[in-house]
């Protein structure tokens, strides 16, 4: 089949969005780029910590997690947050009918994900992960953000995956890294990688080259357990540098990893390089703890705004500057839209 032939084949099976418009699809469906606005891009409404072989849709009241979230959210909206991605993978707590919900009710747009979680020794990959292909795990990616998880309509944002943070990947998390890159392929979902310290990410950026799939594409998740060299090194490939776990603790200037202090001089290190266009910024909170009475502590997700925000602001960052990194970053880096070296 020629190129031109199969993308309008994926253009008009709704794969892709139609050409000359930038899109994001959300748990209520597509909105155009533009539309996104703040955007927290890493935080979560539900968890569930079991394991793949138990979790499931009966293990929470959905009513009651949305009445546990909803003022979160509520909140969040009211400090500006016109966007807010869920990163709660498949077989970890995912629920797409709660963030409905929520999203429906807060006027707040959420984005869900597609994907498998590798880490923490494989405990959240369903058993079929290990006897599948690449090719076979993306073809499932694939249907969910086709069809919808569950066959039901709610559709993927983004792609959300994990590897532990060794230097090597294993076989499976090297497999696991390669049905992202296909999925990737076939959708324009970005791939969003829990990761950690530089190796790991370089691993997989080979990975995905190696496949023909851009940097550009891949969100190196927890990447505040790399280096700064790592940071330069990927950003100049064009990967995206995600910070995540803003935690200001009893000091909001803490200079701790993921205290303030430590973001601020971080983020001032890369714009100083020239990289704040390649940086995305979280606080990685919430959440329903299944298991837990009422679903345990609940972090809100407005300290990124109310805490984090002013300390930039001393420290010289501009109003353009912020947006570059709330709102102009996110709506680029989740655009859906392949990308190819």
């Amino acid at each position: 089949m020629k190129p031109l032939h199969k993308l309008l084949i994926l253009v008009l099976c709704g794969n892709l969005p139609i050409w000359g418009t930038a899109q994001v699809m959300t748990v209520t469906g597509p909105i155009d780029a533009e539309e996104m606005g703040t955007t927290l891009i890493h935080e979560h409404v539900l968890v569930d910590w079991i394991g793949a072989d138990s979790t499931g849709y009966h293990r929470w009241n959905r009513k009651e997690v949305v009445e546990r979230a909803l003022p979160y959210l509520m909140e969040a909206g009211r400090y500006g947050v016109d966007t807010f991605l869920d990163c709660t993978p498949a077989y970890l707590g995912r629920d797409p009918y709660v963030l409905r919900e929520l999203s429906q009710r807060t006027g707040v747009h959420i984005l869900t994900n597609t994907g498998y979680y590798g880490a923490r020794n494989n405990k959240y990959l369903p058993k079929g992960a290990f006897e599948s292909s690449a090719r076979e795990i993306a073809e499932q990616w694939v249907f969910e953000f086709q069809k919808g998880i569950d066959g039901k309509g709610i559709r993927p944002g983004f792609l959300k995956m994990s590897v532990d943070g060794d230097s090597l990947l294993s076989p499976m998390h090297e497999k696991l890294i390669r049905a992202a890159a296909l999925a990737h392929l076939e959708t324009g979902l970005t791939i969003v990688s829990h990761t950690g310290p530089d190796a790991p990410a370089m691993a997989q950026l080979e990975i995905l080259m190696e496949m023909g799939v851009a940097a550009e594409a891949f969100v190196w998740t927890h990447a505040q357990n790399g280096t700064m060299d790592g940071y330069i090194k990927a950003a100049r490939l064009g990967a995206w540098i995600s910070l995540d776990n803003f935690s200001p603790g009893p000091s909001q200037a803490s200079n701790r990893r993921g205290g303030g202090q430590w973001f601020v001089d971080t983020l001032t290190e890369l714009k100083q390089q020239g990289f704040l266009d390649h940086v995305l910024i979280s606080q990685d909170s919430g959440w329903y703890n299944v298991g837990r009475p009422n679903g345990g502590e609940y972090r809100g997700y407005t300290a990124l705004l109310s805490q984090l925000v002013p300390l930039l602001k001393d420290r010289g960052f501009t109003e353009g500057e912020l947006r570059t990194l709330l709102v102009d970053n996110p709506k680029k880096a989740y655009t859906l839209g392949v990308r190819k070296l």
